[in-house]
């Protein structure tokens, strides 16, 4: 194992508070003199398909605790996933199916060990406990939590006061997280700022339990790329870390100027003398930002993929948006319909460029959807089926659309 010292400094970077740090050097000290790993924790319900950048900065921190000698253990919320964690938010989330959970479960795995060391990592499911529980022991863990404890929330203090409704199950979530500390006997755990509370919970319940209290390392919040929301898919400005290289690159060119050092802090492996040489030279406006956001795209695409898709990425994006040249590769969609015209919401759904229609009615607004160089302003416009079109989709999507009328 590293030094005390070298271990803090790379546990340091990045990271919002150490709770309690006194604890963390204690746990640290007595994992170098018996040469034992502690176990560092982090949780993970898969409410959605994918994972992207937003959790991967968590991620890292874990990686990185691996790369120092300790041993990861990583709990996939099959349960607590049912639940859904109620911090930030303002009403009650929508529950999932189990069969839901599991299938989203099986991408987070493949996403997570683009990240991770799989040969370094416990996983469980919280099922492997919460479905053997009895009622009776249900009830003995939570009377070991109060109700006033749990207002302490500002999520459920707030939606309380308003008369917001709050589900007795979503009361259930701090403890379900906290007994996974219980379970695993974490001696760390990692989590977002917002999670505060559920982890501090979490030091309660494993003393109540008998076990030495985890220490709580916080990490920050990600904003996305609009540079003003948490990164999230529900808002749209995500970067999915299983996104083909291009999309990647070019969502990080997108970014607003002042996000550029926090995404090379919290996203990459970049050297601490070459990040501070970043922010010197941002900060004193002597380096173009259109530069360090080049550098910074190329250095995630190549940690995902590899520096031949990274250069690939960065050329490709040069040609379009620099020489306002088309793409090399634009994907073909065939379709077919059985009238001679068809609203462009319609056309691109039934083509697969996207999911929703409203999709496409959020771009027209924008001014972000082109068809043969055109831009539409017409949220109703409808176009002839046949022959063949060339749409652009924002910045980076393009796609060339055959059609045929049904016979």
């Amino acid at each position: 194992m590293l030094s005390l010292e070298e271990q803090l400094k790379i546990i340091k970077r990045g990271t919002v508070e150490i709770i309690p740090e006194e604890e963390l050097i204690r746990k640290l000290e007595k994992a170098i003199k018996e040469n034992k790993p502690l176990r560092i924790k982090q949780g993970y319900d898969p409410t959605a398909p994918d994972i992207h950048l937003g959790h991967t900065v968590c991620l890292r921190k874990l990686r990185q605790f691996q790369e120092i000698g300790h041993q990861v253990v990583l709990i996939i919320g099959d349960y607590t996933g049912m639940v859904g964690d109620p911090s930030g938010r303002s009403e009650t989330r929508p529950q999932l199916s189990y069969e839901e959970i599991k299938k989203n479960a099986k991408t987070y795995q493949e996403q997570f060990f683009k990240v991770v060391d799989k040969t370094k990592t416990e996983v469980h499911f919280n099922g492997e406990w919460f479905s053997k529980m009895s009622f009776q022991e249900i009830m003995h863990l939570a009377s070991k939590f109060t109700l006033a404890r749990i207002l302490e929330r500002d999520d459920f203090s707030k939606r309380y006061k308003e008369q917001i409704p709050i589900s007795i199950h979503e009361l259930f979530y701090p403890l379900m997280q906290a007994y996974d500390s219980v379970m695993i006997k974490a001696d760390v755990e990692i989590g977002a700022t917002e999670q505060k509370f559920n982890l501090l919970a979490a030091r309660q319940i494993q003393e109540i339990y008998g076990q030495e209290p985890q220490v709580i390392l916080t990490m920050p919040v990600l904003p996305g790329t609009d540079g003003v929301q948490r990164m999230a898919k529900s808002v749209g400005n995500y970067i999915g870390v299983a996104e083909p290289p291009k999309e990647i690159f070019g969502k990080i060119m997108s970014i607003p100027d002042d996000l550029i050092y926090t995404y090379f802090e919290l996203l990459t492996d970049i050297a601490e003398n070459d990040l501070l040489k970043i922010k010197r030279d941002f900060e004193d406006k002597s380096t173009n930002p259109m530069i360090l956001k080049k550098r910074l795209g190329k250095e995630i695409v190549r940690m995902y993929y590899n520096k031949e898709e990274a250069d690939k990425a960065c050329d490709e994006f040069e040609k379009v948006f620099s020489k306002k040249e088309l793409p090399e590769e634009i994907p073909i969609k065939h379709f077919e319909h059985d009238e001679p015209e068809i609203w462009i919401g319609h056309l691109l759904v039934k083509a697969g460029c996207v999911q929703y229609t409203s999709e496409i009615r959020r771009l027209i607004k924008q001014g972000g959807l082109y068809i043969d160089n055109k831009r539409i302003d017409d949220e109703d416009l409808k176009v002839p089926v046949e022959g063949e079109k060339l749409v652009k989709l924002g910045k980076r999507r393009f796609y060339k659309i055959i059609g045929k009328v049904s016979r």
